[in-house]
């Protein structure tokens, strides 16, 4: 139990690889909240089983794209479990189109969830961490390699994260918080099901010939979060089967 006494917070935690992510941490000890857009269900579902472990869960609804939202789920986050020590940027979306075709209020939407969001709940998480601070987020392997048309703009938001997540490693280094980027590829999830009419052309990318599992994902932020992950920081790991080999 590497987190015993500490208190996770996920974007975007009641399905899918946040999910996964917030399991993992509670097995590890820590109490974890989780925000959720529509699915108060499956929100429901992922606080039972963390309380069914001993531990307390909390869900809150937060839209990512409203900064707001965001930052006063932090707070409330920090101030039910009474500290902070991991902040897990997860939520995000999946836009699909030529670039041609992309209004800029879908460009505003994107940057808004993917990047702003973000660079948000950072700033509000800081106030509560202390050194051992862990703030770890979860990317795309679509920000380094870009293997089919349609996902211009997502690239571009989940590329924007390297680089922030550099800066914050320098900002926040002093401080002994670290900051580190997790590049996903493709996973079986409701949003990308390995079963799914793209599962074939998605596996035949990569070099093991196989998704990931939301677990896969999960394991390497918990390695972050504990005490194995002290001296990782400004830096991107990827997990995608070798797409990007």
């Amino acid at each position: 139990m590497t987190l015993t006494g500490q208190a996770a917070f996920v974007t975007g935690g009641s399905r899918g690889i946040g999910r996964a992510i917030a399991r993992g941490l509670a097995e590890a000890g820590a109490d974890v909240a989780i925000t959720y857009q529509r699915s108060a269900e499956q929100a429901r579902s992922v606080v039972d089983e963390i309380t069914a472990m001993g531990l307390r869960g909390l869900a809150l609804r937060a839209e990512n794209a409203d900064p707001d939202a965001v930052a006063g789920a932090v707070h409330r986050a920090a101030g039910e479990f009474g500290r902070l020590d991991v902040l897990v940027n997860n939520a995000g979306i999946f836009p699909v189109a030529k670039i041609d075709e992309v209004s800029v209020a879908e460009i505003d939407t994107t940057l808004a969830a993917h990047v702003r969001a973000v660079l948000v709940a950072s700033q509000a998480a800081i106030r509560h961490m202390g050194a051992g601070g862990r703030i770890i987020s979860i990317g795309s392997s679509l920000a380094e390699r870009v293997p089919y048309p349609g996902v211009s703009l997502y690239s571009a938001s989940k590329a924007a994260l390297v680089g922030l997540t550099r800066g914050l490693a320098r900002d926040l280094g002093e401080r002994g918080i670290t900051a580190v980027l997790v590049n996903a590829g493709s996973t079986d999830t409701e949003m990308n099901p390995a079963d799914g009419p793209d599962g074939a052309a998605e596996r035949a990318l990569t070099a093991l010939g196989r998704y990931n599992a939301p677990e896969d994902i999960a394991a390497t932020v918990v390695h972050l979060a504990g005490p194995a992950g002290a001296n990782i920081t400004g830096t991107t790991i990827t997990i995608d089967a070798g797409a990007s080999a």
